[in-house]
């Protein structure tokens, strides 16, 4: 994926300062430019081209006290979140008719909205699965509850998931992953640093004031979180690490039934899967066995009393943010302060839009495109596509260290990726879905529930590989290895404070062409990626000596991003990061070279003092313009596959000849590295 920190949806307008500078011309135009706008003179861009970039924007744009960051993505979001408002404000308005997209709006939002009847109703939303847990009267009933509350959005203990086979892409199958915690991950549960020990010490208070919520006393509260703490270490125990699980290989075990029993002794899955909803399933696709023997044995020794308060735990955690506000300000405390450094809350209406976009995303995307992707727009970036597409096979034809067979398959491959641009052919149906003004909890359990079984409903079914896994409105992109596909949503493609009619060339090649386009295309042939064929199947299309130098290029990436440094002790995991730091870097010279082929490149003017080569790499970093809280800054080092903002731009710069000669960076600055470091792979 292109971004990190946050999915969100785009357009908007903002301003930025302008800063004295002596790039200032006599060619300048008299309308104001974004890019020259949020630059920080007094940064030299050989020291550090992300502060160079972005530095004023960011001292004019502080992070909002309800925030964990502030970007690019979060000024936008506003001004769709007021269209957004008005038209939820509109539905629930409306007589619309029953079952009707624009009477799940409506519904939706005005129960969601209504924060008295929230408070009114306490945690009885979710008392009838309390209850559940509550009557449990053995070990050997737990596994039944777990299914119950599955198709709920509780992903208790396991992770059931439908996917396409990873060695059969053409096959719909049952995932298990690992699953379970309540910390991000399992480095939460373990690491002796203060910052992590500090935060498995407020996690055990968070626990036990969310039992003191649901009535029980002091004792019996803390009691009970030292119970979720001793089982969800003993899971995380199991657990892989981040990095290793982005391994396919490794994380691919197909297993029968009969075989998945015998992993689990005790557990008779075929039953268990019934009570999921699951129809008939003859295989599974175990990610981390270990977890799965795990789990099973903790089934075999873990008290009744522990397995109670683990799926008490785990079930108003899932709904916490839809109940009252001691629910819902406890939730907040943790999860959003203590986890991300935010101080306070976000409006109420903001959240509500967000949990409204997770159950009825589509029918908001049908609204979004057509009033703000406009078919000019879809235009100019099916053909921005198709450059950045012929640029990557040059560069295929040229890189030295892949033999002429492979190249013939990374071709075939890149030519057979689908780019999906803009927004999905066909929409989801939420006619089966009910939504209604009982309870915003209650919502979004159903739209669980709907969303489970429309993932089941595909499982001995042909893939249908036209279907779209972000809504159009979503500020981000990917790339499927499963299906060989780009997936770019139109809110990708948005420049806020400028319309697209008039973004040059250099701005929209660096911002989309690069960071978009180019990185998600560079996914299909980064460490992970390239391990699919094309048509979606793991399978090694390599020569030994071709993975074998590819390699050894990851290997320097690798190596390049653990050495940097943040917040005085934390490095980057260039090992987990790989991925997207050679996408990263793919996307910028991928980019640049399909950049060459325009107009504005050939005729060279400036812009404000700007090349185009240096507006090309403004940008790139522009779809970096952020700065994130050091609370939330520390916990994506330990979950997250990105690699920080800065080190986006800094670190696959710091290894493009390019830059160098745009910039002038000359040895001795902070981002040169001697030609014999830099890394080189696309």
């Amino acid at each position: 994926m292109k971004k990190t920190l946050f999915l969100l949806p785009l357009l908007a307008a903002f301003v930025t300062g302008c800063p004295s500078n002596s790039l200032k011309t006599a060619d300048s135009e008299a309308k104001p430019d974004l890019l020259y706008a949020a630059l920080d003179t007094t940064v030299a861009p050989g020291d550090d081209f992300f502060s160079y970039a972005n530095g004023t924007w960011i001292k004019n744009n502080p992070i909002p006290a309800s925030e964990s960051n502030m970007g690019i993505g979060r000024k936008v979001q506003d001004e769709v979140y007021a269209r957004l408002r008005q038209t939820s404000e509109e539905a629930a308005k409306a007589n619309a008719a029953a079952g009707s997209n624009q009477q799940k709006i409506g519904d939706f939002w005005a129960v969601g909205m209504d924060s008295v009847k929230a408070d009114q109703l306490g945690a009885a939303p979710i008392q009838p699965e309390l209850d559940r847990i509550a009557a449990l009267k053995s070990v050997a009933e737990v596994p039944g509850v777990i299914a119950h509350e599955i198709p709920l959005g509780v992903r208790a203990l396991i992770g059931p998931r439908v996917g396409q086979d990873d060695k059969n892409s053409d096959k719909m199958v049952l995932y298990l992953r690992q699953s379970g915690l309540g910390l991000p991950n399992r480095d939460y549960y373990f690491n002796t640093d203060t910052r992590t020990k500090n935060i498995r010490a407020e996690y055990l208070k968070h626990v036990a004031n969310t039992f003191k919520l649901l009535g029980q006393d002091s004792t019996t509260a803390k009691a009970n979180a030292a119970r979720v703490m001793a089982l969800e270490t003993s899971l995380a125990k199991s657990s892989r690490k981040l990095e290793a699980l982005r391994d396919p290989y490794a994380n691919y075990h197909k297993m029968s039934i009969a075989q998945l029993d015998k992993l689990t002794p005790g557990l008779d899955w075929k039953t268990w899967f019934g009570q999921m909803g699951v129809p008939n399933a003859d295989t599974v696709i175990v990610g981390q066995p270990e977890f799965y023997q795990t789990a099973g044995q903790l089934l075999k020794t873990k008290p009744l009393e522990d397995w109670k308060a683990y799926l008490t735990w785990q079930l108003t955690a899932t709904f916490a943010a839809q109940l009252s506000q001691p629910f819902v300000q406890e939730n907040f405390h943790f999860y959003g302060t203590v986890l991300r450094g935010a101080k306070e809350i976000r409006p109420r209406w903001k959240r509500v839009l967000d949990m409204q976009e997770d159950a009825l995303g589509d029918a908001l995307g049908q609204l979004f495109v057509k009033e703000y992707f406009k078919p000019e727009a879809k235009a100019r970036y099916d053909t921005l596509v198709k450059n950045v597409v012929a640029a990557f096979a040059e560069h295929i034809q040229k890189v030295d260290w892949m033999s002429a067979p492979t190249k013939v398959v990374a071709l075939d491959k890149l030519h057979k990726i689908t780019p999906k641009v803009g927004y999905p052919n066909k929409w989801k149906d939420y006619s089966s879905l009910k939504i209604d003004r009982s309870s915003l909890a209650a919502n979004v359990m159903r739209a669980n529930q709907w969303q489970w079984q429309y993932q089941l409903n595909k499982l001995g079914k042909p893939v249908d590989r036209t279907e779209w896994e972000m809504t159009p409105q979503t500020y981000n992109a990917y790339y499927n290895g499963s299906n060989n596909e780009i997936v770019l949503p139109a809110a990708a493609f948005a420049v806020p404070g400028l319309l697209d009619a008039d973004a040059d060339d250099a701005l929209v090649y660096g911002y989309a062409g690069a960071s978009t386009i180019g990185h998600e295309l560079t996914h299909g042939f980064d460490d992970e990626g390239s391990q699919y064929d094309a048509h979606g199947n793991l399978h090694e299309w390599w020569s030994k000596d071709d993975r074998k130098r590819f390699n050894q290029r990851v290997a320097g990436i690798v190596k390049q991003f653990n050495g940097y440094t943040l917040l005085d002790s934390l490095h980057i995991n260039g090992r987990a990061t790989a991925g997207e730091n050679i996408a990263d870097l793919g996307g910028i010279v991928i980019g640049l070279d399909a950049f060459k082929k325009t107009k504005q490149y050939k005729e060279g003017k400036k812009i404000k003092g700007l090349t185009p080569t240096q507006r090309y790499f403004l940008g790139y970093a522009l779809g970096w313009q952020m700065h994130v809280r050091d609370e939330s800054l520390a916990s994506q080092l330990l979950t997250d596959v990105h690699s920080p903002a800065q080190y986006r731009v800094n670190g696959p710069m710091a290894d493009v000849p390019a830059f160098y000669e745009a910039f002038g960076v000359k040895p001795g600055q902070k981002l040169y590295r001697p030609d014999s470091t830099r890394v080189v792979i696309w």
